[in-house]
């Protein structure tokens, strides 16, 4: 849970770096990828990213974003681009709109009760979680996978070195 603006935007900066550096990397032919015969397809996760700040409106952070049910672009580039858009509005709005004392205010969202320093803490999850989605995606795709918390089997090599095995 954030009880400071200024910690959720050093994370969320961050997080949406890392974010950006596998979106970028995505190719319009990869977007239809699936894991299996009825899992959401590549394009579809990356999307959702882009349309995802949605969910921080109750917390005063409301920012221009792809419409909640449009349908994924067939351009990587285009997904790109709406999403540091959006990640960009996100930093900006948190900058000026947002207090430590706001953080600390009870709103319901998803059913229940919770700070809204919690409903960004629950936020930057959602985007770690979908972001490992599409790494797994990206790797089926034979995408080059940037490194998030660590290097990437691609990084490793371009450093002359051997992943680790596990």
């Amino acid at each position: 849970m954030f009880t400071d603006v200024q910690s959720f935007i050093t994370e969320y900066k961050n997080e949406a770096i890392a974010t950006q550096r596998l979106l970028d990397a995505l190719a319009d032919d990869s977007l239809r990828q699936k894991a299996t015969k009825d899992g959401r397809p590549l394009g579809q996760i990356a999307w959702h990213l882009a349309q995802a700040c949605e969910i921080l409106a109750p917390a005063g952070l409301t920012v221009p974003h792809p419409e909640k049910d449009s349908p994924h672009p067939a351009y990587a580039s285009t997904i790109a681009q709406a999403y540091k858009t959006a990640a960009d509005a996100i930093l900006e709005t948190a900058q000026a709109r947002l207090t430590d004392a706001l953080l600390a205010e009870t709103i319901e969202q998803f059913g229940r009760k919770m700070t809204k320093g919690y409903l960004l803490y629950l936020f930057l999850k959602h985007e770690i979680h979908h972001r490992g989605q599409l790494t797994v995606l990206m790797r089926i795709a034979g995408l080059p996978i940037a490194g998030v918390y660590g290097p990437s089997k691609e990084e490793w090599e371009r450093f002359g070195m051997e992943a680790p095995a596990y």
